[in-house]
C-alpha cells in the first residue's frame, strides 16, 4: 500500500502511474512507455488504414484467394508488431482470452451480416452498414480506449485493473487480440459463405 495513495499496488505496470501522481517528476521520461497505454502516431495511422480498408469493402468485390490472403497477411503483420509476449500476471491471460473471444463473436456476427452472393460460378461480398460498424468497433477499440484514458477514464481503468489483478501491459495486448480475432473470424465466415453460395446453384441443378 502506498502511503497516501489509498490503493494497493500489486498490479504491475500501474505502480509507475500511481507514483507519478504522488511525485510528478519521478520517471517522467519513461512514463508513457511503462504504462503501455498510450498510442503513437504509427498506431493511429494503422488504425486509420484498417478503417479505410473497411470502408473500401462497402463496394462489392469478388471472393478469391488474393482477397483472403491479403487481409490475413495484414493481420499477421499487426500481430507481430504489437504482440511480442503474453502478460501472465494475475488475471492477464483470462482478460486477454475474454477480449479475444469477444473479437471472435464480433467477427462471426460481422461475417453473417456481410452481403454474399454468387453469379456465374463466382462469389461476391459487400460490407453493409451493420458489418462495417461491427468491424470498426473491434478495429478502433484501442484507439478509443487511449482517447478515453486521456479524457478522464484513467482513474476508473486503474481501479478496475487493480481490483481484478490486470496489469497495464495486458490492456493493449487484449485490445489488439480482439481486433485481430474479429478480422480473422470475419474473413473465414465470409469465405465459407462464399463457397456455399457458389455450390448452391449446382445443388439446385442436381436436385432438378
Amino acid at each position: 500500500m502506498l502511503q497516501g495513495a489509498g490503493v494497493p499496488t500489486s498490479t504491475r505496470g500501474l505502480r509507475r502511474k500511481i507514483n507519478l501522481q504522488i511525485n510528478p517528476r519521478s520517471d517522467a521520461g519513461t512514463a508513457e512507455k511503462a504504462d503501455h497505454l498510450g498510442m503513437t502516431t504509427t498506431d493511429y495511422l494503422i488504425n486509420g488504414l484498417f478503417v479505410l480498408l473497411v470502408l473500401r469493402q462497402a463496394r462489392e468485390r469478388r471472393l478469391d484467394l488474393r482477397g483472403l490472403l491479403g487481409p490475413l497477411a495484414a493481420v499477421f503483420f499487426v500481430g507481430q508488431l504489437y504482440i511480442h509476449t503474453l502478460p501472465s500476471y494475475g488475471n492477464d491471460l483470462a482478460f486477454i482470452f475474454a477480449l479475444a473471444s469477444l473479437g471472435i463473436l464480433l467477427g462471426v456476427l460481422c461475417g453473417l451480416a456481410t452481403h454474399v452472393r454468387a453469379a456465374d460460378g463466382l462469389a461476391f461480398a459487400r460490407v453493409g452498414w451493420l458489418a462495417a460498424a461491427l468491424l470498426i468497433v473491434g478495429i478502433a477499440s484501442r484507439m478509443v480506449f487511449a482517447f478515453a484514458l486521456s479524457h478522464g477514464a484513467e482513474p476508473a481503468v486503474r481501479t478496475f485493473s487493480i481490483a481484478h489483478h490486470i496489469s497495464a501491459a495486458a490492456w493493449p495486448v487484449a485490445l489488439v487480440s480482439m481486433a485481430i480475432c474479429e478480422v480473422t473470424a470475419r474473413l473465414l465466415v465470409v469465405e465459407v459463405r462464399g463457397r456455399r453460395a457458389r455450390t448452391m446453384p449446382s445443388l439446385v441443378a442436381l436436385a432438378a
